[in-house]
């Protein structure tokens, strides 16, 4: 609630049966308050200062009672390694595994530069195991840590610079060159950057609503700060053309038993643009596959790997919507005939797992991301020449979701429908300027030899 002048301080009450007998009574807007003493002389002093700042003119904050001036300086006491334990305290709940392992990971790059002094600084290892480990993994809260953790812990909750120093642009620098660095020293890439300063944000918001500054905006709005230069997230480079991505499905196709029945998984990172999570989670009852033409899939959510200590049921997995999407939401994304006849020659040899998966493990387990990146790591180095084989082309089975993306923009879909299909925003949907010919750096990708 806001804070007002509406303030009336009323004379003090004196009530003999109970053990602080005088009570200071005031109302702030339409909120009682009060506060009782043992001796009168107490209370009158309390009453004073009220009375004081109501005539300098000071305003109250309805919620405590207290006046402005006081109230800053009890939030001048809170810490921002306290304020940040509140802030994940008061999201875990609802956060999926995930974003919840991407806060602890902001807030742990964050906080270890946000100290008073380095004299007993733990080392950077240690450091970094106690805040993200334990700190910022509330589902590890109840447990008692290793020595050296508690006594990193110990040494961040002593030396942790009050969230109110955060109004200082120097001290927010500070925060802001910490999330832009790795743990070498090397420049984050902007991905990286931009999700830990929208946990920065979020943290100094929540500060403001709980009025720990002295002007109520987010100090972020108030400073000019670039991110260091990094390396571009999807290197035009890395770009196959639907040639090589043929060769390269054929290289995992004969992997044998390791690797022809990833195909069609990497198959719907092409065709269908899906994200790897999707691809992961994808069931035989979200695909519709006719005998002739084209087809649709259905998707709506997919399986993320976060770690066994962040989900609330300790596995290694979590099942998830569709990113950035209301939990019921979905998107159907067409699928052109011969990726059709690959789904059904998929679901013919191999069936689909007791929940309807597509893609599993020998044992029917969920698929590792180090697994089939072994599989397409081998995959590129027999169907590509040496030369691309050492280039960033295909590099990461993700780049499969950007060739497919780019394709799709090439051959003269609309960008918003692209998007649409690819679940994400149309400044995310890859737009890039391709030369006159239609060349890519991987390759011309009109090119379907």
């Amino acid at each position: 609630m806001p804070l007002t002048y509406d303030v009336r301080v009323y004379s003090i009450e004196t009530r003999r049966d109970r053990p602080k007998p005088y009570r200071v009574r005031w109302l702030v807007g339409t909120q009682k308050h009060s506060k009782s003493y043992t001796v009168k002389a107490q209370a009158d002093g309390r009453r004073s200062e009220l009375m004081t700042a109501l005539r300098k003119g000071k305003q109250f904050d309805v919620d405590t009672g207290l006046p402005a001036s006081e109230l800053r300086a009890l939030n001048g006491s809170v810490t921002w390694y306290e304020h940040t334990r509140a802030y994940i305290d008061r999201r875990w709940d609802r956060l999926p595994a995930k974003s919840r392992r991407n806060d602890a990971d902001a807030l742990a790059t964050i906080t270890a530069a946000l100290v008073k002094t380095t004299a007993g600084r733990p080392a950077s290892r240690v450091l970094r195991n106690a805040l993200y480990g334990w700190a910022y993994n509330k589902s590890r809260w109840g447990q008692e840590p290793p020595a050296e953790v508690a006594d990193a812990l110990h040494w961040v909750e002593k030396n942790s610079l009050a969230i109110s120093a955060l109004e200082d642009p120097a001290t927010l620098r500070m925060a802001l060159d910490a999330l832009s660095t790795l743990l070498n020293g090397s420049p984050a890439a902007g991905r990286t950057v931009r999700r830990k300063r929208a946990c920065l944000s979020d943290v100094l918001g929540l500060a403001v609503e709980r009025r720990y500054f002295t002007i109520p905006v987010n100090p972020l709005s108030t400073v000019k700060w670039t991110a260091p230069k990094s390396t571009e997230e999807v290197d035009p480079a890395s770009v196959a053309n639907p040639r090589q991505v043929r060769d390269l499905l054929e290289g995992v196709r004969t992997q044998g038993e390791r690797g022809a029945h990833l195909e069609a998984f990497f198959g719907c990172l092409y065709y269908a643009a899906m994200r790897p999570a999707e691809a992961v989670g994808l069931k035989a009852s979200q695909c519709h596959l006719p005998k002739l033409g084209w087809g649709h899939l259905t998707l709506r959510g997919g399986i993320v790997h976060a770690g066994h200590g962040w989900t609330d049921d300790s596995r290694a997995h979590q099942d998830r919507h569709l990113k950035a999407r209301a939990a019921r939401d979905s998107r159907v994304v067409p699928i052109p005939p011969h990726f059709v006849a690959m789904l059904r020659g998929h679901i013919e040899r191999y069936g689909a797992a007791p929940d309807g998966r597509l893609f599993r493990t020998s044992r029917g387990g969920v698929i590792q991301d180090t697994g089939y990146g072994e599989v397409w790591a081998e995959a590129r180095g027999a169907a590509l020449p040496p030369t691309d084989v050492a280039s960033p082309l295909a590099r990461r089975p993700y780049d499969l979701r950007c060739a497919g993306v780019s394709f799709w923009l090439f051959s003269g879909v609309d960008p918003m429908e692209v998007a649409r299909r690819a679940g994400h925003s149309v400044a995310e949907a890859g737009l890039r300027e391709w030369d006159g010919d239609g060349a890519s750096p991987g390759g011309r990708l009109g090119d379907t030899r």
